[in-house]
């Protein structure tokens, strides 16, 4: 059911000690006109008059579980000098965020956290090892006042989801501490995510944030493709609804209980033209260098919402667009990992229940590791690691240098790809050939050691952040037809305009031709799997992940598959392969990507 809430019962009141260390670095992202009439801005020493109330809207998005610091370039951000040059800074990790936030809410009365969604899912060892309750504790330590559902926050289901909402022990695994998991102190909003029987939200669609006269509504949705990039049995008995129109509902509802100022949080977003944070995306106009599925959304919710808090890209952008009365309107997104948060001015009046538009400005902020690491979100960290520690140092194989999940094709990808063929031939002999999705290698392996395994040991920590799914590695008969159609469906399709790149084992070879457009950027006469050509009529025996062989990314055909032969998880596979192809003394090198030929 709707709910609107003052705060939440179970909090305590906000009380932080001053903190000596200087604040996160800041750009200014959005286009910022002039205060209404009568109004000063308040960050030049000037008191608002009552009518106006500046409203501090802190958010960020796609956490993935990200409690300690991310390693290599997913804990890094790139930073736009006035030279033109670029620099990289270290950031991330929940210690620092936590003190980034601490010190952003300093001094502002009337001050909300929201997030964009994927605050769990896809996480790495410490947190997903414990179905990611580590990282729901974190975000109450946090002080979350509200997220909206990404796709990951379904990787296990919608009951699981339900459990992290509102807490009690794993069904399987149990309690993993003396006490009972408690559950999330801020709302999880499902605007558009249906139960098919009952044709409700399965949980709350939007939230009221309120404090003295100010009242603020919050509505959440996850794309509506949410099914295509989600195992399907993490989907089952759900509907996704269209975000724009879910949205557009909801303002209306809200509007009609009088709450005139309305955020949307929506786990979609855009990639601007430029990977620095601190890029200006309405140069030369509004909007102007970003791209992507958030714009449409953006020009066609309601101009009753007053601004939109995006993610799912793992972007980073503070721009405008326009609405659709021609009106600027604030598109944020902070990165993912927990790198950067943004910080959004809400001017709001008293008079009219509504946020001055013409007011609002917002800037991404850098969480640097030059803050004072925050005590509580350490101890939590120790906590955990403790647990995990057991599991998560054992060693699964030796690499002799960097192994990159980057790239149209990747080392890490070829590496996990080579892994499930030998695995699937441990199964069948006649296994001909493996494909991973490139969205399933969320991490590469790095040659520094992150502890006291050594360099060039890979542990099983390592190996989990990696491929956090527990996919199994699924074998399934296909026509030659059949897999050229699915090497088609990398670029046509679902995948015409966002091309999803399949990593292949070393025995198939192909030329990726991105001169052409659809379908014919797969060259045909190209394809060769051990050097030869592919025989329409023959049966080919493919092992893939359980969300390929289930249709997911948008490759239909793999849905398609016949005699179906369930193994082992996927991070199983990757184990034994490392350990039967690699030691101390003679490391596996990383694969040279060189599987497919791209013409450009």
């Amino acid at each position: 059911m709707p709910a609107t809430s003052h705060s939440h019962p179970s909090r305590r009141r906000r009380t932080y000690g001053l903190l000596a260390a200087a604040a996160g670095l800041a750009t200014a992202g959005a286009l910022v006109a002039a205060l209404p009439a009568g109004a000063h801005d308040s960050s030049h020493g000037g008191p608002l008059p009552s009518r106006y109330q500046d409203v501090q809207l802190l958010s960020f998005n796609d956490l993935h579980g990200n409690l300690e610091p991310p390693t290599g370039s997913s804990g890094r951000v790139t930073e736009l000098q006035a030279d033109g040059t670029t620099k990289t800074i270290d950031a991330g990790g929940v210690e620092y965020l936590a003190t980034h936030l601490r010190q952003a809410r300093e001094g502002n009365k009337y001050s909300i956290t929201a997030a964009g969604g994927d605050m769990v899912g896809a996480s790495p060892l410490i947190s997903g090892l414990f179905h990611d309750e580590p990282t729901i504790e974190a975000l109450n330590k946090l002080e979350l006042d509200v997220t909206s559902v990404g796709n990951h926050e379904f990787d296990e289901g919608a009951k699981e989801l339900a459990r992290l909402q509102k807490g009690g022990c794993h069904p399987t695994d149990g309690c993993y501490t003396d006490e009972e998991f408690g559950g999330a102190d801020f709302p999880y909003l499902a605007a558009n995510v249906l139960d098919e029987k009952s044709g409700k939200p399965i949980l709350k669609p939007y939230w009221v944030w309120k404090k003295k006269d100010i009242k603020v509504g919050f509505i959440g949705v996850t794309l509506e493709d949410t099914p295509g990039i989600v195992s399907a049995e993490g989907v089952k008995g759900l509907k996704f609804k269209d975000e724009v129109e879910t949205i557009n509902k909801y303002a209306k509802e809200l509007q009609r209980q009088g709450v005139k100022s309305i955020v949307a949080l929506i786990h979609e977003g855009g990639m601007p033209a430029s990977a620095s944070y601190n890029y200006d995306c309405d140069s030369p106009g509004a909007g102007d260098g970003i791209s992507g599925p958030i714009v449409d959304i953006a020009k066609n919710i309601s101009p009753s919402v007053d601004a939109l808090v995006t993610g799912h890209t793992h972007a980073a952008y503070a721009c405008t667009i326009n609405d659709p009365s021609g009106k600027p309107r604030t598109v944020t997104s902070a990165a993912a990992f927990g790198r950067l948060y943004t910080d959004t001015t809400l001017t709001y009046d008293r008079f009219t229940g509504d946020i001055a538009r013409t007011a609002v400005k917002s800037a991404n902020h850098v969480v640097t590791r030059t803050v004072p690491k925050a005590t509580d979100m350490t101890e939590l960290i120790s906590r955990w690691n403790t647990l995990a520690a057991p599991v998560g140092n054992r060693p699964i194989g030796y690499i002799s240098a960097d192994i990159s999940s980057k790239g149209t094709e990747s080392p890490m990808g070829d590496l996990i790809a080579d892994a499930q063929l030998a695995y699937g031939r441990e199964l069948d002999a006649e296994t001909d050939l493996a494909l991973m999705n490139p969205g399933g290698v969320r991490e590469g392996l790095t040659y520094a050691a992150k502890g006291a395994e050594g360099d060039g040991v890979v542990t099983y920590a390592e190996g989990f952040t990696v491929q956090p799914f527990a996919n199994t590695v699924n074998l399934q008969d296909f026509t030659g037809v059949q897999l050229i159609q699915v090497l088609k469906e990398q670029v046509s399709g679902a995948n015409a305009s966002a091309p999803k790149i399949l990593q292949p084992s070393a025995n198939l070879t192909y030329t990726l031709d991105l001169t052409k457009t659809g379908a014919d950027r797969v060259v045909t006469d190209s394809i060769k799997l051990n050097g030869a050509a592919i025989d329409p009529a023959a049966t080919y025996r493919v092992a893939t992940n359980s969300f390929l062989a289930g249709g997911g990314d948008g490759f239909t055909t793999l849905g398609l598959g016949t005699n179906d032969l369930v193994g082992l998880d996927d991070l199983a596979a990757l184990e034994k392969y490392l350990l039967a192809n690699s030691s101390a003394t003679a490391p596996i090198a990383p694969p040279v990507p060189n599987r497919i030929t791209i013409v450009k």
